[in-house]
């Protein structure tokens, strides 16, 4: 995925879905923050932040904060809707491995026994379906990389409908989508969402395929070519 990015300085997030942040020209202006998590370690005071434009006149705020560089130089994927692109991308062109063999691939279809969607539902030529709910992965504490960031009711709520997926005899799969280039793998968050945790290594148990890929960032002045390439390990 390529993407076109301007450059700024953070001076603070606020209100789950804005940010402060000084331009180039040393001016000020309020960007669009496309991330409803915590973003810990991710909106730090003085961050580089990476921007984009969008050419839709009835915004109000018409920059997205897209990427954090960090004053580690580590590069975060903070828009959360990349997550998914990035997935199904390296779904279609093969990167995944484990997801292979598909006939169609559809999104966000409802499912389960707690009005879901799946991000993305996979069958093959006999019909076998696969169930595949992608996480973003941006925490990284004490060179670890850990997930979730915050608790997370809807975390726990798609672990519990992966399980029943299982238990019917499909194919459930949970993808990290590792977007911290400081991360090289993943640990439940015991200390942050220890229910989380026990769901995450219960659904391990009963079936759920739980694996890792990590993003790399490629710049060329201000051109960003960033995509899901490595499969990282996760350590339950």
């Amino acid at each position: 995925m390529e993407i076109n990015l301007k450059k700024a300085t953070l001076i603070k997030r606020y209100k789950r879905f804005l940010a402060d942040i000084t331009l180039e020209d040393d001016s000020d202006c309020t960007i669009h923050v496309a991330n409803t998590g915590a973003m810990s370690g991710c909106a730090i005071p003085n961050d580089i932040v990476w921007y984009s434009t969008s050419d839709n006149l009835k915004r109000k705020y018409p920059f997205s904060w897209e990427l954090t560089q960090t004053q580690n130089n580590d590069f975060i994927c903070v828009n959360t809707l990349r997550a998914n692109q990035l997935a199904e991308k390296a779904i279609l062109n093969g990167t995944i491995s484990e997801l292979q063999g598909f006939e169609t691939l559809n999104r966000e279809v409802k499912y389960g026994e707690e009005n879901s969607k799946i991000d993305f539902h996979l069958t093959n030529k006999n019909g076998f379906e696969t169930f595949i709910e992608v996480k973003s992965v941006t925490l990284l504490e004490d060179n670890q990389g850990y997930f979730p960031d915050a608790i997370t009711l809807r975390g726990q709520k798609h672990l519990r409908e992966l399980i029943a997926v299982a238990a019917k005899g499909h194919r459930a799969v949970l993808l990290f989508a590792v977007l911290h280039s400081g991360i090289n793998d993943v640990k439940p968050a015991e200390h942050i969402d220890l229910k989380y945790t026990k769901l995450l290594r219960e659904a391990s148990q009963q079936g759920v395929e739980i694996i890792a890929y990590k993003v790399i960032f490629k710049k060329e002045q201000l051109k960003f070519n960033v995509a899901l390439t490595n499969k990282v390990p996760v350590i339950l």
